[in-house]
């Protein structure tokens, strides 16, 4: 029950935090230097699969880890060791294959890869710690 938990947090703080991120400070840079590559809108289907997935990920690679140690700390440094490496290989991939995908915007996201993991995993450690009360 408390890897449910643990999904259902990560799940709401991954999607917030990206959410604000694409609409106000990477959707933009994103859409400036990518211009006409972007599809004209989401494709939902992907999308949804994308954000029910990689919460996922998180809370076994990080959050699980985190949580047995009753250490925010390490959950961030796994989840922004898991938002490189799934990052990394979406933008390398993309900046191997796009024409128009470049090296500033393969940095960026890797970055903002690794700050999501961590923050998302942090967070969701921190929350359901609290949720749990004091440890005897």
């Amino acid at each position: 029950m408390s890897s449910v938990i643990s999904y259902i947090i990560a799940l709401i703080i991954f999607v917030a935090v990206d959410i604000v991120w694409l609409t106000w400070i990477g959707g933009p840079l994103y859409r400036q230097i990518l211009g006409d590559i972007l599809a004209p809108s989401v494709r939902i289907g992907p999308a949804l699969a994308f954000y029910l997935i990689y919460p996922l990920g998180l809370v076994l690679f990080a959050v699980q880890p985190g949580l047995a140690n009753g250490q925010v700390l390490q959950a961030a440094m796994l989840g922004a060791l898991y938002g490189f490496f799934t990052y990394v290989t979406y933008d390398l991939t993309n900046f191997a294959t796009l024409r128009g995908w470049t090296l500033g915007v393969t940095l960026l996201d890797i970055a903002w890869g690794c700050v999501l993991g961590a923050l998302t995993a942090a967070i969701t450690v921190a929350v359901q710690s609290w949720m749990s009360g004091p440890s005897a």
